[in-house]
């Protein structure tokens, strides 16, 4: 079974603990989904990876390019699909014909046989590590793919949005989040767009980074159970840093004039292995908090209710980068 099927085992008996009935503990109650990343040299049957996320109730899956392999095994499923369309043809795609002919080829082709939602033009494009590589390329690329879904009939149901790192708004507190100022310009115009869309902002937030980048970082603050705080402007306390960072996205929103643009998390995980603090007891205690929390559709304090969530990842990938750390692969 993959790792993270392994820590999910307990899924029901958590969200039981946390007030959800029997009928409704299932992970797809509380708008749970996964990553499903392929780079790795020894990989599952894709009919067989549907069949284990169907019996762990996982009906929500995000992929990182539009294969045909694994989304074939996903045709017919009723599991909501998030296509992914690479950081290196993001360039082809600020070519409107390019977008077209990808849509016609990977979304409208499959009919309704594949329950496509989301389209995610680039991963993490404006990542600092790629010194603006992307800069010029992926606002264009996501008007091209929105303006191709729609020219072809599906742009009602299926959006497109950029996944990006959370290294794009910058905030000494929650409330004083804004977008960074290298590219307040070109998110303002992104996020602006994705309003008019209907698009949502999707998000990767990773306590475990910001344990494993700074000595310095609280440790029990990575946790939902740490019972570590800090003080916001108002008195407003936040008890660990995925609500505190998430918070930081929303008044980055407010301050780009999108106070209401819908969030998702596009990756929220631990490590099981590649750093002393990358291991399944951790990855366990990680993975329980953040079940029960959405469980209780509590929210955060400047955005309130269920949180619409993908987990990473759902296997361990042993051809990835071990550039960001050891861990990567796990």
């Amino acid at each position: 079974m993959a790792p993270l099927l392994r820590l999910l085992a307990g899924v029901a008996a958590l969200l039981l603990a946390a007030g959800v009935s029997p009928a409704s503990a299932s992970s797809s109650a509380v708008d749970l989904g996964v990553n499903w990343g392929s780079q790795c040299t020894h990989q599952l049957d894709p009919s067989e990876v549907v069949r284990m996320l169907k019996a762990n109730g996982i009906m929500k899956v995000k992929l990182f390019d539009a294969d045909p392999w694994p989304v074939g095994a996903l045709l017919d499923s009723g599991i909501e699909v998030m296509l992914g369309i690479p950081n290196d043809m993001l360039e082809a795609m600020s070519s409107y014909g390019n977008a077209e002919d990808w849509v016609a080829e990977n979304a409208t082709s499959y009919g309704d046989r594949l329950k496509l939602r989301y389209v995610a033009v680039g991963n993490e494009p404006f990542l600092k590590s790629y010194n603006g590589s992307f800069m010029e390329t992926t606002v264009p690329a996501l008007k091209n793919i929105q303006k191709a879904l729609d020219e072809a009939g599906i742009g009602d149901t299926v959006k497109a949005t950029v996944p990006l790192n959370a290294d794009v708004y910058v905030g000494d507190k929650p409330s004083e989040g804004k977008f960074r100022p290298d590219i307040d310009g070109v998110m303002t115009n992104m996020v602006k767009f994705m309003h008019d869309h209907g698009a949502p902002f999707v998000v990767n937030i990773y306590p475990f980074l910001s344990l494993y980048q700074s000595d310095n970082f609280p440790f029990e603050f990575a946790f939902f159970d740490g019972g570590r705080s800090i003080q916001d402007n108002g008195g407003v306390s936040y008890s660990n840093v995925f609500d505190a960072n998430y918070d930081t996205l929303v008044s980055a929103l407010k301050k780009a004039g999108v106070p209401g643009l819908k969030v998702i998390i596009g990756e929220v995980g631990w490590p099981t292995d590649g750093n002393k603090n990358a291991n399944p007891k951790l990855a366990r205690r990680f993975y329980d908090g953040l079940l029960k929390k959405m469980a209780k559709n509590e929210g955060t304090h400047l955005r309130q209710g269920k949180m619409d969530v993908y987990l990473f990842g759902l296997f361990d990938e042993d051809m990835k980068s071990i550039a960001p750390g050891n861990f990567e692969r796990h």
